[in-house]
């Protein structure tokens, strides 16, 4: 959905429940609309993903896929951020949409902008990325990034902040290589083979299609929680559900319905295989011009470790996001960690679908 879309959504939203003269008191926040748990019409919830495709982002479509929202008693409006266009954590913000299936370190980097948002449910310990190289390019190390072009998938996102801390462990700062905007699938394919880009810091399913078509290998991995440990120094909680925290406040039902949908995908996710996984998304996400099924199962069933079973954030992870984020250079003097996520939601979850919590939880210091 393009911005002016949004925003005219949004807006009818607004109007009638200006109108509804019964509206719950929860029911007024822009990008949500008319609330419906006190007459029996599941409330809508708009979710924009950043990259709904990505296999970082799955659960969110597997959530839908399987019938989850639905069980759980809510309306999910899903919709994915466009190359160019406005990111999910922008729509998030501006009130666009109600939640942004985003990074966690954006609760971080927001707060001193005067922005409290929350991370409601964690889907994953790691950021399912990988820093792949070409053999041209040289770089076998995070110390090779001297003098090379970084592609990334925009300016200012995760995946530049990624690269900004590997050059940093290997002795190096932003000034000393360039970084370029490739985004994902077939604009860094591309990026790579024509030499505009000498590594790029991405995910499945263009990871492997990298390396079957002998472009690039992995020179970082952080696609499962223990690359992350090993290269950034512990667990480092990427994927979840991120909202504003006043609106997550006046709608704490429909938060609570949409975290139960999500957790039950991740338990799904963790008693089935890659290829299940692969069978009930869309045949579009898993089978096009840059990936085959076969080879979409084979890179989830490499990175499937990203994933958390239970939608708990992990102990240590968001401190790991702090420290990196001070190491960037981000005042992190007057952040308070503790209001940057939540595991109340997961935890309802996870108690009232009888579901076993396996991920030791953070918490408040992370």
């Amino acid at each position: 959905m393009n911005k002016r879309g949004i925003v005219a959504v949004a807006a009818a939203g607004a109007l009638m429940l200006g109108l509804a003269a019964c509206s719950s008191a929860g029911s007024g926040s822009a990008g949500s609309s008319t609330a419906g748990a006190g007459n029996g019409t599941p409330e809508t919830v708009k979710i924009m993903v950043g990259g709904i495709d990505k296999q970082i982002y799955l659960p969110y479509k597997l959530a839908d896929q399987l019938g989850f929202y639905k069980k759980f008693g809510v309306n999910v409006e899903l919709s994915t951020e466009q190359n160019g266009g406005v990111g999910a954590e922008d729509a998030m913000i501006s009130g666009q949409v109600d939640f942004a299936g985003a990074w966690y370190n954006h609760t971080i980097e927001l707060q001193p902008k005067g922005k409290e948002v929350i991370d409601v449910v964690q889907l994953s310990g790691a950021p399912g990325e990988r820093l792949m190289c070409t053999d041209k390019s040289g770089v076998k190390s995070p110390s090779d990034i001297k003098g090379k072009n970084m592609g990334v998938t925009d300016l200012g996102s995760g995946t530049d902040k990624l690269t900004q801390f590997i050059a940093h462990k290997g002795g190096l700062s932003t000034s000393d290589y360039q970084t370029v905007a490739v985004h994902a699938g077939a604009t860094a394919i591309a990026a790579l083979k024509q030499g505009s880009a000498d590594c790029a810091m991405t995910t499945q399913p263009t990871v492997t299609a990298l390396t079957t078509q002998k472009v690039a290998d992995t020179v970082v991995d952080l696609a499962t929680t223990e690359g992350a440990q090993k290269a950034l120094g512990g667990a480092w909680p990427a994927a979840g559900l991120i909202g504003n925290a006043s609106w997550v406040n006046k709608h704490k039902d429909a938060t609570q319905r949409v975290v139960s949908a999500l957790v039950a995908t991740m338990h799904w996710i963790d008693e089935h295989s890659a290829a299940d996984i692969a069978n009930k998304l869309p045949a579009e996400y898993v089978n096009n011009s840059t990936i085959t099924k076969d080879q979409y199962i084979a890179g989830l069933t490499t990175d499937k470790g990203q994933f958390l079973p239970d939608g708990i954030m992990p102990a240590g992870g968001p401190k790991t996001v702090l420290d990196m984020e001070k190491q960037l250079g981000l005042d992190t003097s007057k952040i308070d960690i503790s209001k940057t996520f939540t595991n109340d939601y997961a935890q309802k979850a996870n108690k009232d679908a009888g579901t076993k919590v396996t991920t030791t939880p953070a918490g408040s210091d992370g």
